[in-house]
């Protein structure tokens, strides 16, 4: 027995696709829901691509020195720019727009219900970014070449979306790739052309997208001109899709006078080709498109810098130097406080049971007395405690001799002066007895030290 050749419709042939004789897809559009709320095949790409496209540019942006930082930091701002500019584009092309719009404005920015111009998108991110980069201190060209990169990656995995979806339907056609949709909850069972075989526009477009990115990724590393991966975008879009929409069914416009026979996508392709010449050629003139060097860093060549402040003047005020500062006035306090104290101390108030000090003792004991006070105040110093005696006894002939010396005059004012201070302030005060025996118990000590001093 002979084998029998297997075709690609007896391989593929899951239910959701199969093959023959053309590409059937009945897919639902709706993964699942809960209420009013349903996660969509097309939205779910979106997301998808923005996830891998991130990835796909991170050895780039690193190499031209855009942190990851900043390129969240600008995502977001290009994510809401690129939605609502897409999806505006998008409504304002269809033949429905009064009645199915203007009219039912909840379905202006009903995304999830597909239909997407990608125009509207760049019209929107384009300056949206141009304006993020330079607050960010990047060179704008440089993100948009990074932007560039992004987007031809993160449309391929749209273009997903769109066949999944059946949102980009092209002319009725018998060729063997012709994609056939079956679901009737698809777009195109929406729009009359459930189960007829059709030209699988959004294949096409993915295709080329797949080749663009290809032609994006070659010429990454060899552009030394910021701006220039972008232009290559730009102009490349405009072709695919002047040439895509020939196939697609949509109905043709005329441009004032003009009747071509073209599409909105197309005349949209064909304007925006003829203005990226002159666009181009000013950008390449300006500051931000100059050619980088190879030992410079290209998203910041030529973009001023904010300089962080220098570790010396951080390191100016050290922990030392406020320590210091703050012992200072504690110091200062300190001192005031004793010498308060020592005021206090010392004032002229006379105090009860005060005994004579040794300090004294040393200081008023050259005063002369009479031979008939020696002898009693002989007697009261043996009669003295030992404690008090010894300092004196022991102490060098040299530290005793010049207070004897000293002359009578400059004593006799240390001793007087305490009690001429006293006199003044407290004229009206009786002269206090308890002093006065003071008086005579130090001239005894005085009698002794001088006789030692001469022994």
């Amino acid at each position: 027995m002979g084998s029998i050749p297997a075709t690609l419709a007896d391989l593929i042939n899951w239910g959701w696709l199969s093959i023959g004789p053309y590409i059937h897809v009945n897919i639902n559009p709706v993964i699942f829901s809960i209420g009013p709320l349903a996660l969509r095949w097309y939205g779910l790409m979106y997301v998808v691509g923005i996830v891998i496209g991130l990835q796909f540019i991170r050895k780039y942006t690193e190499r031209k020195g855009i942190s990851q930082e900043k390129v969240y930091r600008v995502l977001w701002w290009c994510v809401v720019a690129g939605l609502l500019g897409g999806r505006l584009y998008f409504v304002v092309q269809q033949p429905n727009f009064v009645s199915g719009y203007l009219l039912q404005p909840q379905h202006i920015l009903a995304t999830w219900e597909g239909g997407m111009a990608f125009f509207g998108a760049i019209f929107l991110i384009v300056p949206v970014l141009f304006w993020r980069a330079l607050k960010e201190r990047v060179n704008p060209l440089v993100m948009l070449d990074a932007a560039a990169l992004f987007g031809a990656c993160g449309q391929i995995f749209g273009r997903v979306g769109n066949l999944i979806n059946g949102d980009i339907i092209g002319y009725p056609s018998t060729l063997p790739w012709s994609t056939v949709y079956d679901n009737p909850n698809s777009w195109a069972c929406q729009l009359g052309t459930c189960h007829i075989p059709v030209q699988p526009s959004a294949g096409y477009e993915m295709l080329l997208n797949i080749i663009m990115l290809a032609v994006l990724v070659y010429l990454a590393r060899r552009y030394r001109r910021p701006g220039m991966l972008m232009a290559t975008y730009l102009f490349g879009y405009c072709i695919t899709q002047f040439l895509v929409f020939f196939v697609r069914d949509n109905i043709f416009v005329t441009l004032g006078p003009l009747d071509w026979h073209l599409k909105q996508a197309q005349w949209t392709s064909l304007i925006v080709f003829i203005l990226l010449i002159p666009i181009t050629m000013l950008v390449t003139r300006t500051r931000f498109a100059q050619p980088v060097p190879h030992d410079e860093i290209p998203a910041t060549y030529g973009i001023p810098q904010i300089e962080l402040p220098q570790s010396e003047d951080i390191d100016e005020a050290t922990p030392d130097d406020s320590v210091e500062g703050s012992i200072e006035p504690v110091a200062d306090a300190t001192v005031e406080s004793t010498e308060e104290a020592s005021d206090e101390s010392t004032s002229d108030e006379p105090v009860e049971n005060s005994e004579p000090t040794l300090d004294d003792v040393e200081v008023k004991s050259s005063e002369p007395v009479s031979d008939a006070s020696a002898e009693k105040s002989t007697e009261a110093a043996f009669e003295a405690p030992v404690e008090t005696i010894a300092p004196v006894v022991e102490a060098p002939v040299e530290t005793i001799a010049p207070v004897v010396e000293a002359p009578v005059e400059t004593i006799a004012p240390v001793v007087e002066a305490p009690v001429t201070s006293s006199t003044n302030r407290k004229q009206s005060k009786k002269p206090n007895k308890r002093k006065q025996a003071s008086v005579s118990t130090e001239n005894a000590v005085q009698a002794e030290t001088s006789e030692e001093a001469t022994n």
